[in-house]
């Protein structure tokens, strides 16, 4: 070009010269001569100046677009995305070198060429790049930056995900001018983010269908989520108790060791395991092991994630376990010392109503002696209810008819202590029993609910039958109420809160309603009184024929 540009110089020069010494030779009068050279060569001069002047001016121009263009193909080429020019016709103005790999067209001459011109250069990505202008054309029909997701397939069978830019321009009068494309490559990404998702769905999984309660806490101890299964356990709603302090869950004095609890948890940053009680919302207790562990993000501690598992039947049946080892070794002192204590006792007895007969003058003291005598026999007889099986015969009997000659023979002891009694029924109702070992339980359960309320108390029998399997025996009275440590251990042999109380006659309870296949339950409040709930089955598995003897403390 530029030699071109010489040669064309020399010869304009050459013409001028020649030319203009041609015409003053011929045209110009002999004492103008002199005058018009000096005036040629002085045209020659600006003429050839102004030449070179712009000849100039466009060398530098020229050079400068070089360098600004070899600056936008460095920049562009050292970007790790693809990088596309297109003019207002679709055609490749200019494209990276990772954009011309992608589409395996490095040694094709892309320049003026449209997408579907250079799918017939690569195979693999033809159908890609005839896409492509569907692509393009949605992006000039949106007139603005367009953002798109293309797949990429690869040759190895994979592919990757660009997130693709496509900015369209125009010229003043609305044609198009041009059309810029950048793709970035997220693959990594979308991958990370696909197993972020599934996380998610493992985590939302574990946490929605997991059979434990699953609880999230915040440093404060603030209730941040729960799981369902909060509710199937409990019986209440889970957004009764989001936001809310874990503290309300439990009771005054329950709080002290749960806050302990997440107080070691969030001091240590280690996994915490204890047991908590806390009311169910239809009252009954139900018993959690929690296993709490603090939730560390980027070296720091954010809260608590944890899991209730309900133990309440595990605790239950090593309840029941540890009562039956406890019988088993009061039964087996029993058996062996009852009938030794008998023995003498006779003889005593006898002696001492021989006695009576013949000494006139000390009969209280001998009435005394009878009467302690009786209540050491009736504590035997207690002991030997515990330590052998007792076989029961099941027959049908009216339980309202029992319970009614229950109360009248305790009638007169409640009316000497100033309590009333008031049986409530809904009327005849058979079951399957051992009648006379209902009318001791009955009378067990009356009598202490009489004794708790003596002094103008009230006692009240309830019969009801709230499904067709099951009949319902409610004692409920006014008195001074149990404890909660005593609540723990009702049932257990030798454990009385009565001065002159053995702590056999609860036990004997329980074991005729579990020889009954019956439940008993306990409600209670000090200076509030105590409910005695007693369901017992309609019917029996074996009612036709004798059942052999079952140990009470099963």
């Amino acid at each position: 070009m530029k030699k071109k540009k010489l040669i064309l110089y020399i010869l304009a020069s050459i013409i001028w010269i020649f030319g203009t010494n041609f015409l003053v030779d011929h045209y110009i009068p002999s004492s103008y001569i002199h005058v018009a050279e000096r005036v040629k060569e002085v045209f020659y001069v600006v003429v050839t100046g102004c030449f070179f002047y712009i000849m100039l001016n466009k060398t530098e121009a020229f050079h400068a677009a070089k360098v600004e263009e070899e600056r936008l193909s460095t920049l562009i080429n050292s970007m790790v995305d693809f990088v596309n020019f297109k003019d207002g016709e679709g055609r490749w103005i200019e494209a990276n070198q990772f954009g011309l790999k992608l589409f395996q067209l490095e040694n094709v001459d892309y320049k003026g060429k449209k997408d579907s011109d250079l799918a017939e250069h690569t195979v693999f990505y033809g159908d890609a790049l005839r896409y492509c202008e569907i692509s393009d054309e949605e992006a000039w029909q949106n007139g603005g930056v367009t953002r798109v997701e293309e797949m990429i397939p690869l040759p190895d069978g994979t592919e990757k995900t660009f997130d693709t830019i496509k900015v369209p321009l125009f010229h003043p009068d609305g044609s198009r001018n041009g059309l810029v494309i950048i793709g970035r490559d997220i693959s990594e990404r979308k991958h990370v983010e696909k197993l972020l998702e599934e996380s998610q769905e493992q985590y939302n999984s574990l946490f929605l269908y997991s059979p434990d309660i699953v609880y999230v806490l915040d440093m404060e101890g603030t209730i941040t989520n729960l799981n369902p299964q909060f509710q199937t356990v409990t019986g209440y709603p889970v957004a009764k108790y989001i936001g809310k302090n874990i503290k309300h869950l439990l009771k005054k004095y329950r709080r002290h060791p749960a806050v302990q609890h997440i107080s070691g948890v969030i001091a240590e940053k280690t996994p915490r395991i204890s047991e908590v009680e806390f009311k169910r919302s239809n009252g009954s207790t139900v018993t959690l092991q929690t296993t709490s562990v603090p939730i560390i993000v980027d070296g720091n501690m954010k809260g608590i994630i944890g899991f209730g598992k309900d133990i309440t039947q595990i605790k239950q049946t090593e309840e029941r376990l540890r009562r039956t080892e406890k019988l088993s070794v009061v039964g087996e002192l029993s058996a062996s010392v009852a009938h030794e204590i008998r023995n003498p006792l006779t003889s005593l007895k006898g002696f001492v109503q021989l006695l009576k007969m013949e000494d006139e003058k000390h009969q209280l003291y001998y009435q005394i002696m009878l009467d302690e005598l009786d209540r050491i026999n009736h504590i035997v007889g207690e002991l030997l209810l515990l330590a052998k099986p007792q076989q029961l015969k099941y027959t049908k009997a009216d339980i309202q008819n029992i319970l009614y000659d229950v109360i009248s023979l305790l009638k007169t002891e409640a009316s000497m202590l100033n309590v009333q009694l008031d049986f409530i029924y809904a009327g005849h109702i058979e079951i399957d029993c051992e009648p006379n070992q209902l009318k001791q339980l009955f009378i067990n359960i009356i009598k202490n609910a009489i004794e708790a309320s003596a002094g103008g108390g009230e006692v009240s029998i309830t019969l009801s039958n709230p499904d067709d399997d099951n009949v319902s025996v409610t004692v409920r009275d006014n008195g001074y109420g149990i404890s909660e440590e005593l609540l723990q251990k009702i049932g257990e042999p030798f454990y009385s809160s009565k001065e002159k109380g053995t702590g056999l006659g609860l036990t004997v309870s329980f074991k005729i309603v579990e020889a009954h296949n019956g439940t008993i339950k306990f409600n209670s409040e000090v200076n509030e009184g105590t409910e005695v709930v007693i369901e017992l089955p309609l019917s029996n598995n074996n009612v036709s024929g004798q059942r052999e003897a079952v140990e009470l403390a099963h």
